[in-house]
Order: structure tokens, then C-alpha cells, then sequence
């Protein structure tokens, strides 16, 4: 009996292992398409087709076009979010937190990456779904900034804001990566430095 329970677990987690392949594979189908050919010829049927597997497998994985794009949002979050949380959780004070996050900031997007969430802004505006998923994992990446200023407050001591102060970085960066996306010949390094120095001042 023992034997035959552990059999059928390990049947069970081969399965489970399998599906999360396909899963996998499904989402990364997705990124690429949205990432090639933008939203306007993205359907499950599409997915499915570049996946390498039928429309129902697609289908019993995400239960409509929606949940795919959403899952494609939560995908991407180690790749912009995740390394930004590190920088302003990890050692040191406000100054260390500081060149971490400008250093992530100056490093090229990849272009990939940056198609990927034009796209998704497109999709957000006609999909309230998206809208609500791509604005919460906005709010994350803008609370980084909201926990940077904090160490600095806290470090000197200010009565300062953090939200007001993250806030109106997180607004600038947004803005200038708008710009660096039409190419506009912008230093980027040296106004994020600039705005981050000048913001800094008013916790003094």
C-alpha cells in the first residue's frame, strides 16, 4: 500500500511539474508575441499556436485572454521591481541605497522589455483587469523610492514626507524613461542625480 501511495504522488508530481512547464512555456509564448507584434494580434489562439500546443491546453491553463496578460504582468516583475526592492532593502544607509538604485535606473532597458510594456499600457486602457493588476505592481515599484527617502528621513532625523518625496522621483523616472523611449537626447544620469540631490536637501 505504502508503495502504491508513493506512486501515485510521484505520478501526481510529474504532472504538476509538466503543467507548470506548459504554464511556463504559454507565458513566455505570450511575452514574445506582445513583445513582437504588440496587442493588436494577441489571442489565446495565437499563444497557443506559438507555444506548440492546442488552443484547449492554453485554455485549461488561463481561463480567458485577460488572465494570460495578467500573468505576463506578474512575469515580468523580477526583471524591473525585484532588483530595484534589493537596492533600497539592502545594507548600507540612504547614500549606498542611493548609487544602487541610480545604477539600476542609467542601465539601458532591454528593447524587448520595453515594447513588453507599451503593450500592456495599450491593453490596460480597454482591460480594467489589467489596468487594476499592471497599477498594483506600479505602486510597488514606486513605494522603492517612497522606502529610499524614508531611510534618509529617518537617517537625519526630518520631518519630511517619504511619500511626497518617492512619489515625485518615481514621477521623473516614469518621465524619462517616456522620453528615452522617442530617443530624445537626454541625461538621463545627471537629471536623476541632479533631481535625487535636490529632493534629498529638503530633508535636511
Amino acid at each position: 500500500m505504502a508503495t502504491e501511495a508513493t506512486g501515485t504522488t510521484g505520478g501526481r508530481t510529474r504532472a504538476s511539474a509538466k503543467g507548470e512547464q506548459t504554464r511556463a512555456r504559454l507565458i513566455a509564448a505570450a511575452r514574445t508575441l506582445l513583445a513582437g507584434d504588440g496587442a493588436g494580434r494577441f489571442t489565446t489562439r495565437n499563444v497557443a499556436a506559438a507555444c506548440g500546443v492546442s488552443h484547449g491546453m492554453c485554455h485549461y491553463h488561463f481561463a480567458d485572454r485577460t488572465d494570460l496578460i495578467v500573468a505576463v504582468v506578474a512575469d515580468i516583475r523580477p526583471e524591473w521591481i525585484a532588483p530595484l526592492e534589493e537596492a533600497v532593502t539592502g545594507p548600507g544607509g540612504f547614500a549606498e541605497r542611493a548609487g544602487r538604485v541610480l545604477d539600476l535606473l542609467t542601465r539601458p532597458e532591454s528593447p524587448d522589455l520595453a515594447r513588453l510594456h507599451a503593450a500592456l499600457h495599450w491593453l490596460a486602457l480597454n482591460d480594467d483587469r489589467v489596468r487594476v493588476s499592471l497599477d498594483a505592481e506600479y505602486g510597488r515599484w514606486r513605494s522603492c523610492f517612497v522606502q529610499l527617502f524614508r531611510t534618509l528621513v529617518e537617517e537625519r532625523g526630518s520631518a519630511a514626507d517619504p511619500a511626497v518625496l518617492g512619489e515625485a522621483f518615481a514621477a521623473a523616472v516614469d518621465g524619462l524613461a517616456a522620453i528615452g523611449s522617442l530617443d530624445g537626447a537626454v541625461d538621463s544620469a545627471l537629471v536623476l542625480r541632479t533631481l535625487l540631490d535636490s529632493l534629498a536637501a529638503t530633508a535636511q
